[in-house]
């Protein structure tokens, strides 16, 4: 028979296990350390470069960074998605109710939008003007809130390119209402780090990963501006003409002006709201950074030519959505024609090749 002395202390040896097991668990849920360091499936670390990984997200009172996870990318289920929050509350001096912040990162893992709309509206978000492309040859786009990666072809899901992407959103929630504010990750270079060290990981639980990991060692194109009001000519190309109306609250982000890759964005501002994307315009250059492009209606009436500069297919892609379809001048279609006409003669694809 046991003794009461060890059967008390068998007991309680239970009891302190069972608050051990209990405080790691509410460690891992809420960040605390030493046992959560690393979030969606180990692509991110605490501290790791990004001021979102860090302390400094954590600085407000009642702060908490949570991960959730779908299952990992495979090479049966090429889809993943994870998303990372930090909220946070302060009291608020005109309700007895706190306000309540969040801020929120987006990672997902998969093949572009089959649909034509949602394929659309995909390269409006992650071809963005506001976005720079990445250098050393990596065929893809990192701004402050928004970032993407096409995947090597060993990827592709379906006939479609795989793409691994980024996107920030953050909100204030209080006695006036839900508010959409903007959030950056942290600068370009760190979420340029974060992109590839997510490409990396996912791939490899795919098993499409390539031998060596991605990485790059060229600085980032630098934008020459913000956004500003769309005035015309629209994207700083003569004969780009839009009648945006009087007191209109749209801006452009004309992008980068590269010899791959050309952007302009052009979005309606609405307060307290997120932007909406109203045209786009893009030449891009590659075979991964075409591909995007692949399944889409093509021809000068539908925004999409393929031409060939040096052997090179190249695609020039325009798309008008809310708010000014019909409002081009002389029309939509002499838009886009001016658009491929001057990125055309600035890269040299004057022959006229058919793609």
């Amino acid at each position: 028979m046991v003794g009461g002395g060890r059967r008390r202390a068998a007991v309680l040896g239970g009891v302190v296990a069972g608050a051990v097991l209990a405080s790691g668990i509410g460690l891992w849920a809420t960040d605390s350390r030493p046992f959560r360091d690393s979030y969606c499936w180990g692509a991110w670390e605490q501290d790791s470069g990004a001021s979102f990984l860090g302390e400094e997200a954590l600085g407000r009172s009642g702060s908490e960074r949570r991960a959730t996870e779908s299952a990992p990318p495979s090479a049966g289920r090429p889809h993943g998605t994870c998303t990372l929050a930090v909220t946070s509350e302060v009291e608020d001096d005109d309700s007895d109710q706190p306000l309540t912040f969040k801020e929120q990162i987006t990672l997902e893992y998969g093949p572009v939008p089959a649909g034509a709309k949602e394929r659309r509206a995909w390269i409006a978000q992650y071809f963005h003007g506001s976005a720079s492309p990445l250098p050393d040859g990596l065929d893809g786009l990192v701004a402050t809130d928004r970032a993407m990666l096409v995947l090597p072809a060993e990827c592709d899901t379906d006939g479609r390119p795989s793409a691994v992407t980024i996107r920030s959103e953050s909100s204030g929630d209080g006695h006036l209402g839900k508010v959409a504010m903007p959030f950056a990750i942290g600068n370009s270079a760190e979420v340029g780090r974060m992109l590839l060290d997510a490409a990396n990981a996912t791939m490899k639980k795919a098993g499409c990963s390539p031998g060596k990991p991605l990485r790059t060692t060229s600085p980032m194109v630098t934008l020459a501006e913000d956004d500003e009001r769309a005035e015309n000519p629209l994207c700083r190309i003569p004969g780009m003409s839009f009648d945006f109306g009087e007191g209109s609250r749209y801006q452009q982000q004309v992008g980068a002006v590269t010899d791959r890759l050309q952007t302009c964005s052009v979005v309606w501002q609405t307060p307290r709201e997120p932007d909406e994307p109203s045209a786009q315009y893009v030449m891009a250059r590659g075979p991964r950074l075409v591909a995007v492009f692949d399944g889409l209606p093509a021809g000068a009436a539908h925004g999409l030519l393929r031409t060939k500069c040096g052997g090179s297919t190249t695609v020039f892609y325009g798309n008008v959505d809310t708010g000014l379809q019909g409002r081009g001048r002389p029309d939509d279609r002499r838009v886009f024609d001016r658009f491929a006409e001057s990125v055309g003669q600035r890269i040299g694809c004057g022959n006229g090749e058919d793609a």
